[in-house]
């Protein structure tokens, strides 16, 4: 889960870390309330969305008066800002941040991301802030800093010392550093996160270390521990669909294609996403609906799919090992039965009761296209779906 810039900078300030003073605004006249609360000549007004990227697409601004902080957010309040991370379709803004503008003399990058390959928290720094990490390993991957915490012990003052020095920070301000790193080492640890990220983190003319910009994500499956994250959660930023999903309990991400995907199990899911594009067609979603594949759960899934108005077929595909196939045939019944649909329906079961499964989707009477192996299942939605399409398009010209 992801949470907005001023979410992240508020949980980062009880840890320690030190942020420019600021405040939302939902309107460009409280916008300019909190730029006089402020007080100050100089402010910079935040669009709040879920990306990066947002000064290059016009989502903050530099401004010097009342009257520039109402005209800014005047542009920004209801319109999708388009970024790199957004895609075409972009992020709805219904929220600024506004703070004091602050002189500084250097830009740091500084991230703590959970590194695979170790099975520890790293610490990603570069001297070279103010650009995305991925400009900054291409451009000058030299500048890169990596540390690994060791988690028995935490992030040790000796190891934060070492990456100041390896940022060339000047000695009077090393004691600073070190409390920035270990404040977010420990909200990073304490709150389940996933990756924590200031860019840039600035050494301001008056010898300040502060945090301009913050990014925090959260382990959804941790959330249950900490509902003051969970609480902090914008639906309004998060793709409808995958949002009901996880309301839901279901592992769904939304794709661009036209068959739906309805599977148990993550690495059946990629794998039956991967057989479709090999038949010809697109996938319109990775769905997951776990090993407790419930007739319910399984009804759940077909109204989740179904509302996503792009799909033109769906491809049921579950391999029954601590489940059962006949479980999930009376929940594709049930799910069709309660709610008909006007799309092909492909379904593929293997494992445990099978036979059974097979029978009950034979005798319940349901136009159910069914299939023996992945690819033949594969090839039968790209072959329904096709078909529709054919006869969708002769009675259009009729």
């Amino acid at each position: 889960m992801d949470i907005h810039e001023y979410q992240a900078k508020e949980i980062l300030s009880k840890f320690g870390v030190t942020v420019p003073s600021g405040g939302l605004a939902y309107s460009p006249e409280q916008a300019a309330y909190r730029a006089r609360e402020l007080g100050g000549n100089r402010w910079i007004v935040k669009a709040q969305v879920h990306a990066g990227g947002r000064g290059k697409a016009g989502g903050v601004k530099l401004c010097s008066s009342e009257h520039e902080i109402q005209d800014a957010t005047n542009e920004m309040f209801g319109r999708k800002l388009v970024t790199h991370q957004t895609g075409p379709e972009g992020k709805g803004i219904y929220r600024v941040y506004v703070e004091n503008a602050v002189d500084f003399n250097r830009e740091i990058y500084l991230g703590f991301v959970l590194d695979r390959t170790s099975q520890r928290v790293m610490i990603v720094a570069s001297s070279e802030g103010g650009m995305e990490i991925e400009d900054i390993s291409a451009s000058k991957p030299e500048s890169i800093v990596r540390s690994t915490v060791e988690p028995a012990v935490g992030l040790q003052e000796f190891q934060a010392r070492e990456i100041a020095f390896a940022l060339g920070i000047p000695t009077s301000l090393t004691q600073q550093m070190v409390r920035t790193l270990q404040g977010c080492y420990r909200a990073f640890r304490e709150l389940d996160a996933t990756m924590v990220e200031i860019n840039p983190l600035v050494i301001t003319t008056d010898n300040r270390i502060l945090a301009l910009d913050a990014k925090m994500t959260f382990d959804g499956n941790a959330l249950f521990r900490h509902p003051q994250v969970a609480e902090l959660r914008d639906k309004s930023q998060e793709d409808p669909r995958e949002a009901r999903a996880a309301d839901r309990g279901l592992a769904y991400i939304g794709l661009a294609g036209n068959i739906g995907c309805i599977v148990n199990g993550a690495g059946l899911a990629m794998a039956t996403m991967d057989t479709i594009k090999l038949a010809g067609g697109e996938p319109a979603n990775f769905l997951d609906i776990g090993g407790g594949a419930t007739p319910e759960r399984v009804a759940k899934a077909f109204r989740l799919v179904m509302s996503d108005e792009n799909v033109q077929a769906i491809l049921v595909n579950i391999f029954a090992g601590i489940n059962r196939c006949d479980w999930v045939a009376e929940g594709v019944v049930q799910a069709l039965k309660a709610n008909p649909v006007d799309v092909p329906v492909i379904v593929r079961l293997a494992g445990t009761n099978v036979e059974e499964g097979q029978k009950i989707l034979a005798q319940s009477g349901l136009p159910i296209i069914r299939a023996g192996s992945l690819m033949e299942a594969a090839e039968r939605a790209v072959g329904a779906w096709k078909n529709d399409q054919k006869q969708n398009t002769k009675m259009r010209a009729i």
